[in-house]
């Protein structure tokens, strides 16, 4: 090997060191901001249930193809028409579809459950396309080894249903990131007084980080007004996104 190839090779492979550095702190920071919002069981299981799978399908498949992991929510909470606390290995809420992604080892899946678990499995996934889910599943071993084909499996998906990728722009703060990701999920107009009681902050301070929203472009009035009056509802804005 020449000496010039040799020094490419390395920097490819700084690069590729580099992106996996990026993908792993972005990771840690979203799992962060999760826990902070989350209690009692559904903390748990995120602390818990998302493990090796899982963060391989969130740093080497999703942050290489997407970029970034905004609308993605990890270890979702839903409860079913048994009022039964179920969690998705992902769920990307973006209006107008929400998207399960699953993560299937084939160990887990082929010796070590029970047929009444399996069949439960498949009920389960049946109520989720009834309630007007998407359903996509992924093995760990493509995680593994077909990372690339991954990649443009979920490419194929967000741009067959959104046109393409929601890219980042003015960057919000963190403040105003969770703020954001909580407007999404509820998917209806918010005030700033839920806002303020869904995250414990104060009323005054949840305006003024509206208004910052706002002005970047990231959230919309929700009703007419005039341009002198104050905006009582918000909604996410659908020509700028993070």
């Amino acid at each position: 090997m020449s000496e010039e190839r040799g020094e490419w090779m390395m920097s490819v492979d700084q690069r590729r060191m580099q992106h996996s550095d990026a993908a792993q702190e972005s990771h840690k920071l979203w799992i962060e901001e999760h826990l902070k919002r989350r209690k009692g069981e559904e903390k748990r299981r995120l602390e818990e249930g998302h493990q090796y799978a899982e963060q391989l399908f969130a740093t080497q498949i999703w942050l290489p193809a997407v970029g970034h992991l905004e609308y993605l929510h990890p270890e979702y909470a839903l409860t079913d028409f048994r009022d039964k606390q179920r969690f998705l290995d992902f769920a990307y809420i973006r209006p107008p579809y929400r998207i399960c992604f699953e993560i299937d080892g084939y160990s887990s899946h082929a010796q070590q459950i029970s047929r009444r678990s399996f069949a439960d499995g498949l009920m389960r996934q049946n109520q989720l396309i009834l309630d007007d889910w998407l359903v996509f599943r992924f093995a760990v071993d493509d995680l593994e080894q077909q990372q690339r084909r991954c990649q443009q499996m979920i490419l194929h998906i967000l741009g067959k249903l959104y046109g393409g990728i929601p890219k980042q722009s003015t960057p919000l703060t963190p403040r105003e990131a969770q703020m954001y990701q909580l407007i999404v999920e509820l998917g209806a107009p918010v005030t700033p007084g839920m806002v303020a009681e869904r995250l414990g902050m104060e009323h005054t301070y949840v305006r003024k980080l509206l208004r910052s929203m706002f002005t970047k472009g990231y959230i919309v009035s929700a009703s007419k007004r005039a341009s002198n009056q104050r905006i009582r509802y918000y909604l996410p804005s659908e020509k700028k996104r993070i």
